[in-house]
């Protein structure tokens, strides 16, 4: 087990961040954590990287418990905070062998991140000359410094133009391969692309925890459908599963079914049986940004 929370609630005065959360984590796995500003995200992970404790419950990294082992959670943790702290007047090269030093590892290893992380042709700047895509990169490679077996990353996509940031998804999925990998993040497309499982929380409490594909296969589906003539609502939701009817133009309707089966051929036969020409008829899935929306609401 990577990661084990157990019964973690952090309190600010009167405002409590985390609610009696759990959840365990396996390696190697990614695994996205959701939810609005505020619900609780970045509390959750600096108790998993010692940066602050639980005011109640226990929490595990590698085995390492963080309250009375940080020492060791430290040495297993590549942590990437959402705000990066950098040394803007440093080298890149010079910021991250400082770090290695820390780190106790060798200086080769400063070479294997840069390419790692795509840093190469803007090592010789300094940090405070970086675009802030190359400066989160510069965090992501010192979070990789002495090759942890968790990575926490909090945000590791923000301010990446798309170039970059399929560079980025493509190093996180590698490094998925063989680490745990634990990362908030705004963007759900991000998400869909990377993550093997979703943790969605809100008001510092867990309101869904799946893998992703669950997630699809359990998503409610929408046909879009075009008639020739107009049909009233209440004739479509005798189709099978039909959960909700929105006639959005003219002769054009929605249709909700609950489930994720195809539903094309059920509103072809039901124009068939009626004598209705179809126009257009399209399927689309609900994304995980409805579904997030709905848990979060």
């Amino acid at each position: 087990m990577s990661i084990k929370v157990k019964n973690i609630s952090k309190i600010y005065g009167s405002q409590k961040a985390l609610n009696n959360i759990s959840f365990e984590i396996n390696r190697p796995e990614i695994v996205g954590f959701l939810g609005p500003n505020g619900a609780g995200k970045s509390t959750m992970m600096k108790i998993l990287t010692t940066y602050i404790n639980p005011s109640e419950g226990e929490a595990e990294v590698n085995g390492y418990n963080v309250l009375t082992d940080t020492k060791n959670v430290q040495k297993s943790v590549g942590y990437l905070p959402e705000h990066n702290p950098l040394y803007l007047e440093q080298y890149v090269r010079e910021y991250l062998s400082f770090n290695a030093n820390v780190y106790n590892v060798d200086k080769s290893r400063v070479d294997e991140v840069i390419n790692l992380t795509g840093l190469t042709p803007e090592a010789h700047k300094t940090i405070g000359q970086l675009s802030k895509g190359y400066r989160q990169r510069v965090g992501l490679a010192n979070a990789l410094l002495h090759n942890p077996e968790v990575l926490i990353l909090d945000e590791p996509t923000t301010g990446l133009d798309p170039n970059q940031l399929i560079d980025i998804r493509n190093l996180i999925k590698s490094l998925g391969k063989d680490k745990t990998v634990f990362l908030s993040t705004h963007i759900m497309q991000e998400v869909e692309a990377m993550c093997d499982r979703v943790i969605i929380i809100n008001k510092g409490e867990i309101v869904a925890n799946k893998k992703l594909k669950e997630m699809r296969d359990g998503q409610e589906q929408i046909v879009i459908v075009e008639f020739d003539y107009r049909v009233e609502d209440a004739f479509l939701l005798k189709l099978p599963n039909a959960k909700s009817v929105k006639n959005t133009h003219d002769f054009i309707y929605e249709i909700t079914f609950s489930t994720s089966e195809d539903m094309r051929s059920h509103v072809f036969d039901f124009a068939h049986d009626n004598q209705l020409k179809i126009l257009q008829l399209n399927q689309k899935n609900a994304s995980l940004e409805s579904l997030f929306r709905e848990l979060t609401a």
